[in-house]
């Protein structure tokens, strides 16, 4: 209870200080005209002025928001469909290579999945089966045996599913005798955060620096909030202390992507498999005068070295799933983390 109010209080702080600033992203763009052009302008200007990561990515790869609005603009036509419109408009934000931006019409979503598409999947639902069996056990969120080596596997899909202090009090009850502890969080595409943070929590006996976060305070590309630092607290219930691995893979995104930012700062954890697919910006939303909704990165996270992590956080161990082993039934992944953790 006490981190979640913690959790809770320090959040509702922060929303109150971004209010004022993304106000207007909670009310439909009423300066600009009910138009493809009219459309295209706000749509630009919105993450012109509140779009978090905009140098950034200038420095990463070269991103001209300037340019872009040049290119894209010869190809608006008033004259031009819906349909048209939104592949327009999509493939613009596009250009921001961030998988927490879309645009959500009533007959799609444009979205950006090129932080895990053309990389190795390295994680495999049916050879997994091999090593959860069918008798694995369920506690909400998570899918959790014992190995055949007495190494425990915690299974998180998503962290869209709740995963309360029950069930965790559950699960490492049931796995306390084990040697070492697998978490496998590859094809994790995020979700709720403070589930995330009550999971990681149950990993460490003190309270822990875990980077920092700033908000957008005008609609200048740098118009930032002094870093504010982002802690997490050690739990009061059942901790883990014995080695940890976390699995991950180009497909362990968003909260996931936090989830590994912290548990590499403690001390007891090995990250292993391939860099997770990042997406560090804390996502608002706001309308176009059409009434399209567009979803962007509004405030950036950073890790302990204020470091960004928008791109993804490389492994402790790089380790790929070969076609051999998988052709067996054999996980590379796993199978690497078992050795790190019987050593």
């Amino acid at each position: 209870m006490k981190n979640n109010f913690q959790f809770l209080t320090f959040h509702f702080q922060f929303l109150i200080a971004l209010c004022a600033v993304f106000l207007s992203s909670c009310t439909r763009v009423e300066t600009y005209e009910d138009t493809p052009t009219g459309n295209f302008e706000a749509l630009w200007s919105i993450i012109d002025e509140k779009y978090c990561f905009l140098d950034y990515k200038a420095e990463e790869y070269g991103l001209n928001w300037n340019t872009v609005y040049r290119r894209y603009k010869h190809k608006i036509d008033d004259g031009m469909s819906n349909a048209g419109l939104f592949e327009v408009l999509g493939d613009m934000l596009d250009e921001l290579r961030d998988g927490h931006v879309n645009l959500y019409a009533a007959h799609d979503v444009a979205r950006y999945w090129d932080f895990r598409e053309g990389y190795a999947a390295n994680f495999s639902e049916e050879v997994q089966k091999q090593y959860l069996g069918t008798d694995y056990k369920i506690a909400s969120g998570l899918r959790y045996t014992i190995l055949p080596d007495n190494i425990g596997y915690i299974y998180v899909p998503s962290f869209s599913n709740s995963i309360g202090e029950g069930n965790l009090d559950e699960c490492l009850h049931a796995l306390a005798l084990c040697r070492g502890l697998i978490v496998d969080v590859r094809g994790n595409g995020g979700g709720n955060l403070s589930y995330a943070e009550t999971l990681a929590a149950r990993f460490t006996n003190e309270r822990v620096l875990t980077g920092y976060i700033c908000h957008k305070t005008g609609p200048g590309h740098t118009d930032f909030s002094t870093p504010e630092p982002v802690y997490l607290e050690s739990s009061d219930r059942i901790r883990w202390q014995k080695p940890v691995c976390v699995l991950t893979n180009r497909s362990s995104y968003s909260a996931t992507n936090d989830f590994v930012k912290i548990m590499r700062t403690l001390p007891l954890v090995t990250i292993v498999g391939d860099r997770t697919g990042g997406g560090s910006g804390l996502p608002f939303s706001s309308e176009l005068p059409n009434g399209w909704s567009v979803r962007f990165s509004a405030c950036p996270s950073f890790d302990v070295d204020m470091q960004h992590t928008e791109f993804g956080i490389d492994p402790d161990v790089k380790v790929d799933m070969s076609d051999e082993d998988c052709a067996r039934g054999v996980d590379t992944i796993i199978e690497a983390a078992r050795a790190l953790l019987v050593r």
